[in-house]
């Protein structure tokens, strides 16, 4: 019985793990296996594309579900590259999931909307304003680094290495709270703007702390959102 029972479990978990297309057309293959076991990933997908609009999601190729060098070496568990989403296999759950995809969506939003998104400097100007802040707390606090160092917009490891090592995320959520939508949001304007992108179609619920935190990003995302009804 407990045989059977084991074998029927592996089947339903292999079936979950076959290659498939996705109602919008985006092919999802399993490079690696999910350790999860619990975690459907079709479901997951079709939870993704249920959030967000098609017109956002229509230049997502591929989602390759699997194991990659740069995780280890980047400390992430996703990224966006070349019309590919590269997810980890390893996911704490469906949620967390959904999570990094719609969080690398918002990657492949900005390349497809570049201009639209930063072509006025509202969201960089909002983002440096927002920095120049986090450097006076932190300062305040015994962190005296030079204001210059929270100058940079694009990603910067030192600076990466500075929040997370230094500073420490635990603290960091302290000092960004009312500032930065999470502890993440300071590392870059592009991840300014997707940690706001992802926090907007995974919270709908709490646009109203959206708009209040980052009300620059809040505007660009409601424009491209509903963009191809316009």
């Amino acid at each position: 019985m407990l045989k059977s029972y084991l074998k029927q479990k592996q089947t339903q978990l292999m079936e979950q793990q076959t290659d498939f297309y996705t109602p919008g057309g985006i092919h999802v293959y399993f490079k690696d296996k999910i350790e999860n076991k619990d975690i459907d990933v079709e479901k997951v997908i079709s939870d993704v594309e249920s959030r967000i609009p098609t017109h956002l999601i229509s230049d997502v190729e591929m989602i390759v579900v699997g194991w990659f060098k740069e995780f280890e070496e980047r400390q992430i568990n996703a990224f966006y590259q070349d019309a590919i989403l590269h997810v980890s296999n390893v996911q704490d759950d469906e949620s967390d999931m959904v999570d990094d995809i719609v969080h690398e969506i918002s990657h492949c939003v900005e390349e497809n909307y570049n201009y639209e998104i930063y072509g006025d400097y509202a969201i960089r100007k909002e983002f440096l304003q927002k920095r120049k802040r986090l450097h006076d707390e932190l300062w305040s606090i015994g962190h005296k680094t030079p204001l210059s160092f929270f100058a940079a917009i694009e990603y910067d490891k030192e600076f990466d290495d500075f929040l997370l090592n230094t500073v420490g995320y635990d603290k960091l959520n302290v000092v960004c709270s009312g500032l930065f939508i999470n502890a993440y949001a300071p590392t870059s304007l592009r991840e300014y703007f997707a940690t706001s992108f992802t926090e907007f179609y995974m919270n709908p619920d709490l646009h109203n702390s959206l708009k209040m935190v980052s009300p620059a990003v809040f505007e660009k995302i409601i424009l491209l959102n509903d963009v191809d009804s316009s």
